[in-house]
């Protein structure tokens, strides 16, 4: 059943006549047109994307479709600027969303806020629809807004440094390697020494810290931090803060499970992030959307295949992501694209060309929808030769139809139900149900405000961290000079009774020193121990990481 249908007798739509794409297709049809109609009449539920596309004649009988169980297998949207790739974007997703599996969607121009009221009819969108063959009615979804670090009007995304982790960080801080290594030898010794990295000023104070004749004391049998790569780190850290980014990071922290949310009519929720606040810093955003994946990776159960995904996930402006990437941080994507198919999360990369995404990451993406690219240099026209070359043979004379494509036209492949790859289809694509077009801030604020995750996520909150545990240290008064012998004047009972004074008053002392030094004067702490036994927190142990250096949440 497609979301443009009601179910009717076998092998009809709701209006009775032939369920086109469902079976065979009728005679009639050019033998290319015939062939795509067969490659994707699939007998499981599917996504339908609009009608095959010949000598620029639309042909309504041949339906091109995703089958919704292969949307973990991952996909690509592309196509030079203008194109259409954005009204791609909404219209899956918000047929993904009757289908009743979770989206998000990051919105980066400002106009995927319609996905959550009903379209406007129009000549255009009836002239579209009929030319398609689609049952053109508006429709809205159920939809979060979310803004990061509250830089707009969506509920507040918060990351904690410490989840975020050194290789995420020193994506958005433009490190280099040696940089890179350096950060995160400060994160481990933070996790190591319990000392939290909510925010960028606990990043702080641990690197200067960690500068200071004190830390280069504590990091002689790890490795040490230079005052030059301190200092360049210092240095990002204070522009990065200057910025405004500085809000991204701190409490509460956003628990990714509420991206997995379903509506109480079984809809699938479009979270919908919006972006035009950042777009100056754009390196932040797409490290943060990673972030995403990377938490949800380490946090979901493996499941294998299902009958459909438990959320699709489009990284638009892929291309800001993998520039300047390090070797490190491109394994850590190749590593998490591949393994989360497995984990129920599809992803599908937005970008203009697909030479913006590695070769072991496009290896993995099974589905894929090429709007028009343009060729009018030689580097554009080298970059059309290497895009043609990815696709499988087919009748089209694809060099052609990629720079003649029109808005809201594309060629399309997809894994069938079987995992093999579909016929090569130029598509005109059909007209998403919802608003296409900015909400209107009336609107949102309205949405963002019924919200049941404004009151969790919307104010800040600065809790106790290495900030402070390192100024109270800092604060502390120096050890007092050892006593002089007992001489003329001076009996051994007072000095043993001074002697017990002061260990009374230097019981932290001592048992920082007992403890293993800083470890064990946090641990002497009442408010610590406090902490430590509430469910979920990691203080006074190492915190365990993986992938790009993320910290596994207890939830």
């Amino acid at each position: 059943m497609t979301t443009d249908q009601k179910p009717g007798p076998a092998g009809e739509d709701a209006a009775g006549g032939p369920a086109a794409g469902r079976g065979l297709p009728g005679t009639g049809l050019p033998e290319a047109v015939r062939e795509i109609a067969e490659g994707y009449a699939f007998t499981g539920p599917a996504l339908d994307l609009g009608a095959a596309l010949l000598d620029g004649t639309a042909h309504p009988a041949a339906q091109v479709r995703i089958p919704l169980p292969v949307l973990n297998r991952h996909g690509l949207v592309a196509g030079a600027t203008g194109t259409g790739k954005t009204k791609t974007l909404q219209l899956i997703a918000e047929q993904l969303s009757a289908q009743g599996v979770p989206v998000f969607l990051a919105d980066v121009k400002g106009d995927v806020s319609g996905i959550a009221a009903p379209g406007a009819p129009g000549p255009r969108v009836s002239g579209r629809a009929a030319d398609v063959g689609q049952d053109w009615t508006p429709q809205g979804c159920p939809a979060e807004f979310y803004a990061l670090g509250g830089q707009g009007v969506g509920i507040p995304l918060r990351a904690t440094v410490t989840s975020f982790g050194p290789l995420l960080l020193a994506k958005v801080l433009d490190l280099n390697e040696t940089q890179e290594a350096s950060l995160g030898l400060v994160f481990h010794y933070a996790d190591k020494q319990g000392l939290e990295l909510y925010d960028l000023k606990d990043l702080t104070a641990v690197i200067t810290f960690l500068t200071s004749a004190e830390g280069k004391e504590e990091l002689k049998g790890i490795g040490g931090l230079s005052a030059a790569t301190a200092g360049v780190i210092l240095r990002s850290l204070t522009v990065l803060d200057n910025e405004g980014a500085g809000a991204f990071f701190g409490e509460p922290e956003f628990d990714t499970a509420d991206l997995l949310r379903v509506g109480p009519s079984g809809e699938g929720t479009v979270s919908v992030l919006e972006l035009p606040a950042v777009q100056d810093r754009p390196r932040l955003f797409s490290t943060f959307l990673m972030w995403l994946l990377a938490d949800l990776y380490q946090e979901l159960p493996e499941v294998g295949d299902l009958d459909r995904p438990k959320l699709v996930f489009f990284f638009d402006e892929a291309h800001l992501l993998f520039k300047d990437a390090s070797k490190a941080f491109l394994e850590a994507i190749t590593q998490t694209v591949r393994l989360i198919r497995s984990k129920g999360v599809g992803i599908f990369f937005v970008t203009q060309s697909p030479k913006d995404v590695p070769g072991d990451v496009l290896a993995q993406l099974g589905n894929r929808v090429q709007h028009a690219l343009r060729a009018f240099t030689p580097d554009d026209a080298k970059a059309l030769k290497a895009t043609v070359s990815t696709f499988p043979r087919s009748s089209y004379d694809l060099a052609e139809v990629l720079t003649s494509l029109g808005t809201g036209e594309a060629v399309v492949t997809v894994l069938s139900e079987t995992g093999a790859p579909t016929p090569v289809a130029a598509t005109r694509l059909r007209a998403p149900r919802s608003l296409m077009g900015p909400l209107g801030e009336p609107a949102l604020r309205a949405a963002v405000d019924a919200s049941p995750l404004g009151a969790r996520y919307r104010d800040a909150v600065d809790r106790e961290s290495a900030y402070e545990k390192l100024a109270a240290r800092a604060a502390r008064p120096p050890a007092q000079d050892a006593p002089a012998p007992a001489g003329p004047g001076r009996t051994a009972e007072p000095e043993r009774a001074g002697k017990a004074e002061r260990d009374g008053a230097g019981r932290g002392e001592r048992a920082e020193k007992d403890e293993g030094g800083l470890l064990g004067s946090l641990l002497a702490n009442p408010a610590l121990k406090s902490f430590a036994r509430s469910a979920g927190t990691q203080l006074g142990r190492e915190i365990s990481r993986s992938l790009f250096g993320t910290s596994r949440r207890r939830r």
